[in-house]
């Protein structure tokens, strides 16, 4: 379909919509209409400020991509949530509409949010279609560590007895104080954070150790946390063999070569 047959002769009445879906089930709709439009139940909100670039296909194997730019608005995309990964890994699909008629008129690109870069107030972010997927290692390397996670299809460790849902009392910085007892030492060490309240809500934190009702993350929370926040923790594994073997009883699915020897053959003794 030619430009000028799209577009048509005179008048366009041709908007571009945007459906995002977040990974924690958030969906919003977004328009380059100057009014707001309803589509299949989607309330698409007015975001005039919003575009994308040139939407370039084929039909090769090369992975299609395209960036999406526009002005960080509060009731949309805010800066906060962009920046705390609110966004991350969302499933963007973008079309062009007739606004006078709803009807869809072409189908012009679907992706994931990757990379995000802010700058004066408005945002870019990379969408990465489905080819993209052929970009990564078809084969893995060889590790002394598991490859799997803890509770994954290949690990297959039953996570059901593994979580556990805890209240903070107290937090600085990096450091969390729960309500609740570890099972074992540093059961939480490699494993998950999710916030299931405060600002933080909806979101999830890597666990570097634990110990008691001390919760050490990764890096700190995005946004400040406040006593009685209610989270879900995640039992972690530090990927070694003893581990999977004395704790798990899970020898039979390690994912690892830890009697491979590599390049990091003497390091692994001691005097190495």
């Amino acid at each position: 379909m030619s430009a000028a047959a799209l577009m048509g002769p005179t008048l366009s009445t041709i908007v571009f919509c945007w459906r995002v879906e977040r990974r924690d089930g958030v969906t919003i709709g977004l328009t380059s209409h100057d009014r707001d439009l309803e589509l299949d139940g989607l309330l698409y909100r007015a975001a005039p400020g919003i575009t994308p670039s040139a939407v370039v296909r084929s039909d090769g194997l090369e992975a299609d991509t395209m960036d999406v730019s526009g002005a960080l608005d509060s009731a949309a995309i805010g800066e906060a949530d962009l920046l705390a990964g609110r966004w991350d890994g969302a499933r963007v699909v973008l079309g062009a509409v007739d606004w006078t008629s709803g009807a869809r008129v072409a189908d012009l690109g679907e992706g994931r949010i990757g990379a995000v870069e802010t700058r004066d107030g408005g945002f870019t972010a990379e969408l990465a279609g489905i080819t993209a997927a052929l970009a990564r290692p078809v084969v893995e390397e060889t590790s002394a560590e598991c490859r799997a996670s803890l509770g994954d299809r290949r690990c297959r460790v039953a996570l059901g007895g593994r979580r556990r849902f805890a209240r903070v009392t107290a937090a600085n910085d990096a450091v969390l104080t729960t309500d609740t007892d570890e099972p074992v030492a540093d059961a939480y060490g490699g494993g998950l954070l999710r916030w299931f309240g405060g600002a933080n809500g909806g979101l999830e934190s890597a666990v570097a150790v634990s110990q008691g009702r001390t919760i050490t993350l990764r890096v700190p929370p995005r946004f400040a946390v406040t006593g009685g926040t209610l989270v879900e923790l995640i039992e972690g594994c530090d990927k070694s063999l003893a581990t999977c073997v004395g704790r798990f009883g899970n020898a039979a699915n390690f994912r690892g070569e830890p009697f491979l020897p590599g390049i990091d053959l003497l390091t692994r003794y001691p005097g190495g």
